[in-house]
């Protein structure tokens, strides 16, 4: 199979608030743009924000929805988690090094944008954690680590 591009379409209220978080903030390159949408490149794949005068629900905590970037690098990791420090993004969960010394061993963090969506940007310390790791059954944070309040940095929560 050739290469193939992730897509995710997601809602947004203001094309110029979205712009200053994805371009300015987490540093996509901007693609087309009208008043009703804007099209961004996050790592390589294509993210299309569609302006909405609906209301989106509040979620509260991390599930069901988020979505981001799995680095295969810690060093691209930490370059972002600096980007979003310096450009003062909001960080809806700090940074946390989850399942220490196990095949499951990662780095996350979670932002949120202008409009209550969730992003996480995870480094796995094993590779084939991401999508291999078969015989292990954790996936996802327990309950009481599930939302953005009073979770704290050095949290190994597994996830």
């Amino acid at each position: 199979m050739g290469h193939a591009l992730f897509h995710l379409a997601f809602p947004i209220a203001d094309v110029s608030q979205a712009k200053a978080f994805y371009v300015e903030g987490l540093g996509c390159e901007l693609g087309r743009e009208t008043d009703k949408a804007v099209i961004l490149n996050l790592y390589g794949h294509q993210l299309v924000a569609h302006v909405t005068s609906e209301p989106q629900p509040v979620q509260v905590g991390i599930y069901p929805r988020h979505f981001g970037v799995v680095f295969s690098e810690e060093t691209d990791w930490q370059v972002l988690l600096a980007r979003a420090a310096a450009k003062g993004l909001d960080f809806y969960q700090q940074p946390k090094h989850r399942f220490p010394g196990s095949v499951l061993e990662h780095r996350t963090f979670f932002l949120r944008d202008p409009f209550g969506n969730l992003l996480e940007f995870k480094y796995y310390r094993h590779p084939e954690a991401v999508f291999g790791a078969h015989d292990q059954t954790a996936i996802g944070d327990a309950p009481a680590h599930r939302g953005g309040q009073g979770v704290q940095p050095g949290d190994s929560t597994p996830s």
